[in-house]
């Protein structure tokens, strides 16, 4: 018998090409700098650092039948990545995002993410067609969720009940996709994973911290909310408990794609090993830090 998997990255899972320039750009540059492809996207970056945590993730995504998508369930595979559940068709190609980032952070970025919509509700089907749970069944676990899903998907998440035994712990993906976030806002068992910006999208206005950021949201009828500040300090905005905020540790910036992925799954991980929420927010920061410097890297 097949024992289902307690931790669920629901979303993107496509090649990241990364290029990073060692000085500032400028509009219209054409600098020297190093390139890489990697696995990438919110959720698959969630589950490659759940696996570095040495907890056992699995992906619900949507790849394309084509040489791009063989290749990155074999890296996902041997990188710990349980690929059991994928969705694939021959109807769309393998999605991919570009991203350009120099000392100051990212500079631009694009993610081609149209087989991720394509796909919509079927990358869901193993939740409901009993192969993982289904309505009376429902899968118990943590079900991680980024905000690449379209509207419509999220709106079902809300409401479906064979997702009745689940953790959800949510993450927006890009400033601009947080909006479509605000049906899940009240949820019982969501758990917010944000960046400043992506808070001060959904609260409807700015903020100078993190704390006052997550606060805000909480005070919107979310349950918990965890928000971080690049180099400045990250909160957690519990529900009916003190606000708590933590600076990371100062390093010298490497890259910055990925960096709150990590936090997430960091964070996550320490939980599910018994930490208390001011642990678990330094295990977090710990591990973002390592990334953004790229002390993580083989």
């Amino acid at each position: 018998m097949t024992i289902p998997p307690r931790i669920l990255c629901l979303g993107a899972m496509l090649w990241d090409v990364i290029g990073h320039s060692a000085t500032r750009i400028e509009p219209g540059d054409d600098l020297p700098g190093r390139i890489t492809r990697q696995p990438g996207g919110v959720a698959l970056n969630v589950a490659l650092a759940l696996a570095r945590q040495g907890l056992a993730p699995a992906m619900l995504a949507a790849i394309g039948r084509d040489a791009p998508g063989d290749a990155l369930i074999v890296e996902a595979q041997e990188r710990g990545v349980d690929t059991r559940w994928l969705y694939r068709d021959d109807g769309f190609e393998t999605d991919s995002y570009i991203a350009i980032e120099s000392p100051d952070g990212l500079v631009a970025a694009i993610a081609d993410a149209r087989a991720l919509e394509t796909a919509g509700g079927a990358i869901l089907a193993p939740l409901r067609d009993g192969r993982l749970g289904d309505v009376a069944r429902p899968w118990q676990g943590t079900l991680v969720i980024d905000g690449n899903l379209t509207a419509e998907i999220l709106a079902g998440i809300a409401d479906d009940r064979c997702l009745a035994g689940a953790d959800l712990r949510i993450v927006p993906a890009s400033p601009d996709k947080a909006p479509r976030l605000q049906q899940l806002i009240t949820h019982p068992r969501v758990t917010f994973h944000l960046n400043r910006a992506e808070a001060e999208m959904l609260a409807g206005r700015t903020f100078d911290h993190a704390l006052d950021a997550a606060e805000a949201v909480v005070a919107l009828g979310a349950r918990r909310v965890l928000v971080t500040d690049g180099p400045r300090p990250a909160a957690d905005a519990t529900r009916g408990e003190p606000g708590l905020s933590k600076a990371p540790p100062p390093l010298a910036t490497r890259r910055v794609t990925g960096a709150g992925d990590t936090f997430l799954a960091a964070h996550l991980a320490a939980e599910l090993r018994g930490a208390d929420r001011a642990k678990a927010l330094e295990c977090a920061l710990s591990a973002a830090s390592a990334h953004v410097s790229g002390k993580d890297l083989p």
